[in-house]
């Protein structure tokens, strides 16, 4: 992997991370606000003391009004769980700028998530199964065995049920989302077992907005399967309107379970990417 690949991804790490603040976690002891009391500086609530409690804690200006020992509960800090999947789509590595973003995205969450002092796991999912990958494969600059030009496909479809996520954890499904199948059933996957959600969709410009035009081959880079079709504007008209609309369906679907969605273009500067797609949806923050 080339020093300029790995300078890009930490480039953008400096300036964002995955949404750690915005959310309340559960997990190890760390630094992000957790669902329970803890002995962070953040100051949450009262409680009665109990025999045994530390004494520092005693609020003491609340002794002196009310004449009883009650406790200061402050909110507790943990090192929430990230757990990352790649989906190994063929159409993920179809073009060479995509392919390079599908894994610039994969190396950000993973360098987001050491910087956060986050347990991280990985796996790529295709039609085996999801395979899991070492974080420490990109952490000691050796990322490149994960290739995309290997995958074995899913044949169209993303299954999560096999993915071993861990309760309370953040999920990230890094999919271009370019399969038939409704949404519904990954995104409750994702917030399953008080799970919570990010999706993080590379695409690339071609696929958005393409210039066909006349008698064309297509083939479907998942099955190799070929047809001939001819377009002409009303037909691109047409397939235009279905894209943003199945794009639309995922945007609805992930906001009805909290998770976040935003599509990355494949083309430009991966930081200013995830400045303009990522951080107004929410699925990345800023780093202070």
């Amino acid at each position: 992997m080339s020093s300029r690949w790995l300078e890009r991804v930490r480039y953008a790490a400096d300036r964002f991370r995955l949404p750690f603040r915005s959310r309340i976690w559960r997990g190890q002891v760390g630094n992000w606000a957790g669902a329970g009391s803890g002995g962070s500086i953040d100051f949450q609530d009262h409680r009665p003391y109990v025999p045994g409690d530390d004494p520092r804690h005693v609020d003491w200006q609340a002794y002196a009004r009310s004449g009883h020992y009650v406790m200061k509960l402050y909110r507790e800090e943990v090192s929430p769980a990230v757990d990352l999947v790649l989906d190994g789509s063929r159409s993920m590595s179809y073009q060479e700028e995509k392919k390079t973003r599908a894994l610039e995205l994969f190396a950000f969450v993973l360098e987001s998530a050491r910087r956060s002092q986050c347990a991280a796991r990985a796996w790529v999912l295709d039609d085996d199964g999801p395979s899991p990958v070492s974080p420490a494969l990109f952490f000691e600059g050796r990322l490149d065995p994960l290739s995309l030009d290997d995958l074995a496909g899913t044949g169209g479809r993303v299954v999560l049920d096999q993915v071993p996520f861990r309760p309370g954890s953040l999920r990230v499904l890094l999919t271009d989302a370019l399969f038939p199948d409704p949404p519904e059933t990954l995104v409750r996957r994702l917030a399953s077992g008080r799970g919570q959600g990010v999706v993080l969709a590379p695409g690339a410009r071609s696929e958005s907005s393409p210039h066909w035009v006349g008698p064309l081959d297509f083939e479907d880079c998942e099955s190799g399967a070929r047809r001939l079709e001819r377009i002409d504007e009303s037909r691109l008209a047409e397939y235009g309107a279905r894209y943003r609309s199945h794009f639309a369906l995922w945007k609805a679907g992930c906001r009805r379970y909290g998770i976040a969605f935003a599509q990355i273009p494949a083309e430009g500067d991966l930081t200013r990417a995830l400045r303009d797609r990522a951080l107004p949806e929410g699925a990345v923050e800023l780093c202070r």
